[in-house]
């Protein structure tokens, strides 16, 4: 199982690599869409890399409300650890 900081790296790791985010912006506050302008069709290309990522399904309905690195960070710990 990966910790919650190994899990938040990846995920920064991503939208580093595929959507260009400054690392030095990447707080657990940082909002994906007003700070790192990332839109809708950016989050559905997220959801698919963690999907690839971790070898689960992800439950797109899970993803609607999350607005912030930690958000996403939150539901991919669930999605791993089975929660």
């Amino acid at each position: 199982m990966a910790t919650e900081a190994e899990i938040e790296q990846k995920i920064k790791d991503i939208l580093v690599a595929d959507f260009e985010c400054d690392a030095a912006k990447l707080t657990p506050d940082v909002n994906l869409f007003t700070e790192l302008d990332l839109d809708s069709i950016d989050a559905v290309d997220l959801v698919v890399r963690l999907q690839q990522e971790t070898g689960k399904k992800v439950n797109p309905e899970s993803f609607r409300q999350i607005r912030t690195l930690r958000d996403v960070t939150d539901a991919v710990v669930k999605l791993v650890n089975g929660n």
